[in-house]
């Protein structure tokens, strides 16, 4: 008789088996979607959003230039369903929220006793319908190593049918033992450009990923930009090495997932465009956003 762990353990191996198949022989390249680690922005009105574009509209403009965008609102409080309901009604068919995962759950109870809040969660989440992609499951800087059995204890309760991806703030958690774990659950490796883990580590990394799918996050190295509304750092070469990073991604999952912070260099939209053109994307640029508003 097989055990309720084996089953688990099978059940991980045969959803894994079409990203190996894919890093194995691709047919073609995963979609690399870019967005941006929120919307809400008043400095992005005039350099991004056109003059006078007030705050209900934000996220409506911001869909007719990115495909998808970070929710960083649901890490303080599981949203209602009219909120989340709203984001679906404002944006385009083929639109993709990420979500992240509460305080509640990752900072508060530390991943246990969370089967409740974690469920409560979903079911919110799940009004986005087709437009829920992956979830983000950022754990805090004090999480360390050794909370690993709460790590081990809380993955099971993850629906199989639903990405998520993990971000650990110590480096001292990679090692293949964790990406061993987080792969048979089909759990991403969030692979974040800031502090925490070396860029050169988190290259690395990509060149095998934990799912089939992976998770992409452009933090910068503080938090002393204060300004939103234009870069202040240059970024060009490190942007050029993160799309030749996303390229071979591409090849090994079936979806790429990526989100700029506007502490990585001072306004993502910015970025954002610079990241697309570097991958032959179409681009939007801030002289055609009002245009396409007056088309509506």
């Amino acid at each position: 008789m097989i055990d309720a762990r084996q089953g688990r353990q099978e059940d991980a191996r045969s959803r894994q088996e079409p990203a190996a198949q894919q890093h194995a022989a691709p047919v073609r390249p995963g979609v690399i979607r870019l967005g941006s680690q929120g919307w809400n922005y008043d400095g992005w009105v005039g350099p991004f959003y056109p003059a006078g574009t007030r705050p209900p509209r934000f996220l409506s403009t911001y869909a007719r230039a990115f495909n998808t965008v970070e929710v960083d609102s649901t890490f303080y409080a599981i949203p209602p369903a009219a909120v989340v309901q709203g984001w679906r009604a404002r944006t385009p068919d083929d639109f993709t929220f990420a979500l992240k995962l509460p305080q509640q759950i990752t900072h508060e109870r530390r991943l246990r006793d969370a089967g409740d809040p974690l469920l409560a969660f979903l079911d919110s989440a799940r009004e986005l319908g087709s437009k829920l992609g992956p979830i983000l499951i950022q754990l805090g800087p004090d999480f360390g190593p050794a909370e690993l059995p709460a790590l081990a204890s809380f993955l099971p309760l993850l629906p199989p049918e639903q990405d998520f991806a993990v971000e650990f703030r110590q480096r001292r958690w990679i090692n293949e033992g964790v990406l061993s774990l987080l792969r048979e659950y089909r759990v991403a490796l969030a692979l974040s450009d800031g502090r925490w883990v070396p860029r050169n580590v988190l290259q690395k990394l990509a060149e095998e990923p934990t799912a089939d799918f992976a998770y992409v996050r452009w933090m910068g190295p503080d938090r002393t930009i204060v300004d939103y509304s234009r870069v202040q750092v240059d970024r060009t070469k490190d942007v050029i090495g993160w799309a030749r990073t996303l390229r071979g991604l591409a090849g090994r999952v079936r979806a790429v997932y990526g989100y700029v912070n506007n502490h990585f260099a001072g306004h993502s939209p910015a970025t954002l465009r610079m990241l697309a053109e570097e991958l032959g994307q179409r681009v939007v640029r801030p002289d055609e956003m009002g245009e396409q508003l007056r088309l509506l």
